[in-house]
């Protein structure tokens, strides 16, 4: 009998897989990536991915997992809406996944419209990492976060979000995505947020480009001064308990230390996405700028999370333009998000859109720390 050649290391390993089990949602939301955006790609792809799709994402996650001696893997479970897959559907994919690679580190994220008692049971089980998306306040989420009727969603979501803050739910409790929109209030999006006492939260840029601009950029500078106040109400209240991974992560940048984020640092982002029909894809973000722009043209039945990830690097690696290698504040930015930075042109050789908000928030919260450790210096003298 001869034996089963053992498998080669080829690069670096996947950090994150995203994997879509299901691609539509219950809200309509009209700043969306994945349904308002140029890509429309979803609209061809299955509602619910396949038994036998996630059980080939599973062998390839394994496969990855031997061939890089994986202890660790990030799984988050996305959509669409995940929780429409339904409780049986969810538990089926964690099941088959966690059986692949029992190492697997699950994180989900949701409106939150559909938590309920039985899928708060299955996050338990099976360590899932909950974060749901809402923009603050009432005012703020309504705005934009609406079923297609025109109706806000606020109540339901924070029904969600409160089953989540209960005490025995804190280990699924993974915190809470907010899409900046600058005519919102900053300190009443900031304290509804708290309001619902998050460990995280994550402020997002709108995703914008050069050719289909975020709102509000006739305004330069709007979104950094948006960030800024934030970052004073949330610098202000140290020790704070709930982390901001924008900011975090750009005081880590400032002290040479990885970033906790693709949109800042520049650093490979090493995350893969597998939509419902089980083709691989780049980030979400890509779905701004092209028909097809975060489209690989693999797929999880003939190739490997390997074959993904050195495509990737040939097809789509990290180049900054002359004006970005050129800005004193690059080794924090790095450029900020590759989506960000794309016009129809010239492709990605530019800076970001947000160039001028990104610049304005490094420089601030440099000062604020650089001022802080002197202070601190001279204390201890």
């Amino acid at each position: 009998m001869t034996a089963t050649p053992p498998l080669v290391h080829v690069g670096p390993p996947t950090r994150q897989l995203i994997v879509k089990i299901h691609s539509r949602c219950n809200l309509s939301c009209d700043y969306c990536y994945m349904y308002e955006s140029i890509d429309q790609s979803w609209r061809t792809r299955p509602t619910t991915m396949s038994p036998a799709t996630i059980t080939a994402v599973a062998a390839r996650i394994r496969e990855h997992a031997r061939v890089h001696d994986l202890r660790d893997l990030q799984v988050v479970l996305h959509g669409g809406e995940p929780l429409l897959a339904g409780h049986a559907g969810l538990e089926a994919a964690l099941a088959e996944i966690r059986a692949a690679f029992p190492a697997a580190r699950f994180a989900m994220q949701t409106n939150g419209i559909l938590i309920d008692e039985r899928f708060l049971e299955l996050f338990h089980n099976y360590g899932v990492r909950v974060g749901v998306s809402v923009d603050g306040d009432r005012a703020a989420t309504d705005r934009h976060r609406r079923y297609a009727n025109g109706r806000g969603s606020y109540d339901r979501i924070a029904a969600g979000i409160e089953l989540l803050m209960r005490p025995e739910n804190a280990p699924v409790y993974g915190g809470l995505l907010c899409t900046i929109d600058v005519r919102n209030d900053p300190g009443a999006v900031f304290d509804g947020l708290l309001a619902f006492r998050p460990p995280r939260v994550d402020l997002l840029l709108p995703h914008g480009n050069w050719t289909t601009p975020p709102p509000d950029h006739e305004r330069p500078g709007a979104y950094g001064e948006w960030l800024i106040a934030v970052f004073e109400r949330w610098y202000g209240r140290r020790p704070e308990p709930t982390r901001i991974r924008i900011f975090e992560s750009i005081i880590a940048r400032l002290f040479g230390l990885p970033s906790g984020t693709e949109s800042i640092g520049g650093d490979e982002p090493g995350i893969v996405t597998i939509e419902t029909d089980g083709t691989y894809e780049q980030s979400d973000a890509l779905k701004t700028t092209a028909e097809g722009g975060p489209a690989t043209g693999l797929d999880v039945t003939a190739h490997s999370l390997d074959d993904v990830l050195e495509h990737l690097a040939v097809a789509a690696p990290y180049l900054l333009s002359a004006q970005c290698r050129a800005c004193p504040v690059v080794a924090v930015c790095g450029g900020g998000l590759r989506a960000h930075r794309f016009s129809a042109t010239n492709g990605f050789d530019n800076p970001s859109v947000y160039c001028t908000d990104l610049f304005a928030l490094i420089s601030h919260i440099g000062r604020r720390v650089r001022a802080d450790l002197i202070q601190a210096a001279a204390v201890d003298r």
